[in-house]
């Protein structure tokens, strides 16, 4: 694992002398970025010899408790574990009052144990590495959905979509909406701003499905450094939409009559130098592409729990929503859960329309590639794309409880070998932590009321 020289560090401390404070994170299994604030003259030693944090950082629920049976509390002692800056994450954080820089750094994967094992991130590197093994190099791209919402609840307590520049509410779903973009402009040049300030490739926006409800795509590149993107994106977000007084939520299905919000995952191979093995003439791609969806669709069930983490997650899956519902792949067809773009030949590539926007980037990536390895390995035929509408001709549908998604995960051998029986053991003893509170807290009759009136 490469991490980022000192010299980075050096370079950037001098040419911001301002900076008094250092915000150093790491991301856990749900996403949630963890660390500390750290000041200016403790950043050089973080680069020289790491950083020390609880092994029980990386093996927290989503409300930041303990897992106890996750290996990495009490077994261990919750040993201190050293973590490293990634390159490039040295950055500014503009709309902070006190001069603050953020860092993003990863677990050493021998420094760093036990928790180096359940980090996200290296999870990724693995499942990358096996297929760059075998000379294919993985390409992808995020694209995002939130919810910009006010940060005061309207009369019943109830979030409410951010006020508009002109001082309106919007109340419409008006979807591609221009004007919609305009009157959230001053946010929107904010956000591209530090975006471009983070290095973060934000393209086009869209006004979507719901009142207050956008979506920003991010550049395709080399699968890493793509979801580094989607993680540091995702915090720009929300602390931009901070600094205008509002919030934002990539909670997946944050409204029972408005439209769910996902994060569609884009991707392809190409060779060592390159060139993109799925282009083809043909809308439906090589003979690789169709190997490469046969296994995500073979490995879809094993895999949704990663991809639909939370018990609001299964919300989401609803016909005639432009959100999956079905095992199901076609080419230009928004009513799949594969979708094949369309486009020159040059751009041919798979649209994983699967995730929630709740899913922690780097996790999904792990296991949309791992399925693609498979399908590869095992040369799946994903069988005929579906013509016309998807939700109408759907025979078997996709999980709509976490508890099954998280029963398939735990039962999975394809799973143990593709992801490690290691990173597995600590991420579903967080999950079953949270199913349980959850369980707890709700309880079984509303539970159901719960799945049937999404």
């Amino acid at each position: 694992m490469k991490f980022a020289a000192i010299e980075d560090a050096r370079n950037f401390l001098d040419q911001n002398p301002d900076i008094d404070m250092i915000e150093l994170f790491i991301l856990d299994a749900n996403g949630v970025p963890r660390g500390k604030l750290l000041h200016r003259e403790e950043l050089l030693a973080v680069y020289e010899s790491g950083r020390p944090l609880p092994s029980t950082i990386l093996g927290l629920t989503v409300h930041g408790e303990d897992v106890e049976n996750s290996g990495l509390v009490w077994d261990v002692g919750d040993i201190d574990c050293r973590a490293y800056p990634l390159e490039g994450s040295l950055v500014r954080l503009p709309w902070r009052q006190i001069p603050t820089a953020a860092v993003q750094v990863s677990m050493h994967p021998e420094q760093g144990m036990p928790a180096s094992i359940a980090d996200p991130r290296h999870l990724l590197i693995k499942v990358i590495d096996a297929l760059k093994d075998e000379g294919y190099h993985p390409v992808m791209a995020c694209e995002l959905e939130f919810y910009l919402l006010d940060a005061k609840r309207d009369h019943n307590g109830r979030p409410q979509p951010a006020l508009d520049a002109d001082g309106g509410r919007p109340r419409h779903t008006q979807v591609y909406g221009l004007r919609e973009l305009e009157q959230i402009e001053p946010f929107l040049a904010d956000l591209y701003s530090a975006c471009k300030l983070h290095g973060i490739p934000a393209r086009t926006a869209i006004s979507e499905y719901a009142p207050g409800q956008v979506e920003i795509t991010l550049e395709h590149g080399d699968a890493l450094e793509a979801m580094d993107q989607a993680v540091r994106y995702k915090r720009l977000v929300k602390a931009v939409a901070h600094k205008h007084g509002m919030q934002v939520t990539f909670m997946a299905k944050p409204f029972d009559d408005l439209a769910g919000t996902g994060m569609h995952m884009h991707v392809s191979l190409a060779d060592s130098e390159g060139h993109n093995l799925f282009a083809s003439e043909d809308p439906a791609g090589t003979p690789l592409l169709r190997t490469a969806i046969g296994g995500m669709l073979a490995s879809l069930l094993d895999s949704l729990l990663l991809f639909c983490p939370n018990a609001n997650s299964y919300r989401r899956f609803q016909a005639n929503s432009y959100a999956p519902l079905a095992p199901t792949w076609g080419v230009d067809n928004r009513t799949v859960s594969l979708r094949v773009p369309g486009g020159p030949a040059n751009t041919r590539h798979i649209e994983h329309r699967i995730c929630g926007a709740d899913a922690n980037p780097y996790l999904a990536a792990a296991a949309i590639l791992a399925g693609i390895h498979r399908g590869i390995k095992e040369d799946i035929d994903p069988g005929e794309p579906v013509q016309g509408n998807g939700y109408a001709q759907a025979k078997e549908l996709l999980p709509t409880d976490w508890l099954t998604s998280l029963t398939a995960l735990e039962k999975s051998a394809w799973a143990r070998d593709a992801l490690g029986q290691e990173f597995l053991g600590v991420y579903l003893a967080v999950k079953r932590a949270e199913y349980r509170q959850f369980m707890a807290e709700v309880g079984e009759q509303d539970w159901r009321w719960y799945l049937t009136e999404a």
